[in-house]
């Protein structure tokens, strides 16, 4: 299967279609999934939209809310095994998309992963800025109309994993934003962007601006007491907007796992293939060459002064 129209024909008699966004959804999963359905409902497929995880940012929360989009943590189902899913904005065997009891039959991604096999359809697009604009070609090369709230979720999850369109920008990404813009409520879309952060957050800027180590154009923090793995991509956008800074590195001890989060200017540089190659023994990473995300699910394993000496060895 190598079109869309594939992946129509073989849930087009399905009673339950699930779209599986990766865990902790962003912007961008929950706009691709929510753009999808729309998509699917124009040929009469009823679909869910389902995550594992936790919902954590609250301009995303808003968006959902405002937008009208219907996605439940996977418990608030009772998935079987015969029930269908497409994944969105992840890929089947990747650590950050949990294995739901049910079929994969397709896969919609635009990150640098390898093509899952045992998946029917496969649409990986790793030079696209963001899954949503996948979504939207789905709907023109149909020849379909996108209604506003569908339009202005694919415009919010394309400014955000594009930074606004500074950030690993295709053409296609260009035009697809260009379109939306005129479909979408621009004035809703711009207040969900410009409002992506709380007063409670502004402790984590401090501790970040009081902690951070900057070096040969490096920047590393560490917050010991935990912030969220959404909070450390915010932050990654702060520290990698300073004018002596073309990669940022920053960890967190969330319960007992450590997240990180990566951003990177410098063409030299891929986040995705540094996080796998630094966490290759004791978790797991994965994203695009300029931004990157990744794990360790046991605290115990990670030991700070190695992790980043390895960082600091491998960009060298």
């Amino acid at each position: 299967m190598d079109h869309i129209r594939d992946l129509i024909n073989l849930l087009k008699n399905e009673k339950y279609i699930y779209i599986q966004t990766h865990n902790f959804p962003d912007h961008d999963a929950v706009a691709s999934a929510f753009g999808l359905q729309v998509f699917f409902n124009n040929f009469g497929l009823r679909s869910y939209l389902t995550y594992d995880g936790e919902i954590q940012r609250d301009s995303l929360i808003s968006m959902i809310s405002q937008l009208k989009i219907d996605i439940r943590h996977v418990n608030s189902y009772e998935m079987k095994a015969e029930d269908r899913i497409v994944i969105v904005d992840g890929c089947k065997g990747n650590m950050n998309v949990t294995d739901f009891i049910g079929d994969e039959v397709g896969v919609i991604d635009h990150h640098q992963v390898k093509r899952a096999e045992d998946v029917p359809f496969n649409d990986i697009r790793p030079d696209y800025g963001a899954c949503a604009s996948i979504i939207y070609d789905y709907f023109t090369e149909h020849n379909l109309t996108i209604p506003q709230n569908a339009a202005s979720a694919l415009l919010i999850g394309i400014n955000m994993d594009t930074s606004l369109l500074t950030r690993g920008v295709s053409r296609n990404d260009i035009i697809a934003y260009s379109s939306l813009y005129t479909l979408s409520d621009v004035r809703l879309v711009n207040t969900i962007l410009r409002n992506y952060i709380q007063h409670k957050d502004l402790e984590f800027y401090k501790e970040a601006i009081d902690r951070v180590k900057i070096r040969d154009g490096v920047a590393y923090c560490y917050f010991e007491n935990g912030c969220s793995q959404n909070m450390l991509g915010i932050l990654g956008d702060f520290f990698l907007a300073l004018q002596e800074v073309d990669f940022v590195i920053l960890a967190a001890k969330n319960g007992g796992k450590i997240n990180f989060s990566l951003r990177n200017e410098n063409e030299k540089w891929n986040c995705s293939q540094l996080i796998q190659a630094v966490l290759k023994d004791v978790g797991f990473g994965g994203g695009h060459i300029d931004m990157a995300g990744g794990i360790i699910n046991d605290a115990a394993l990670f030991n700070e002064a190695e992790i980043y000496k390895k960082f600091m060895e491998l960009l060298k």
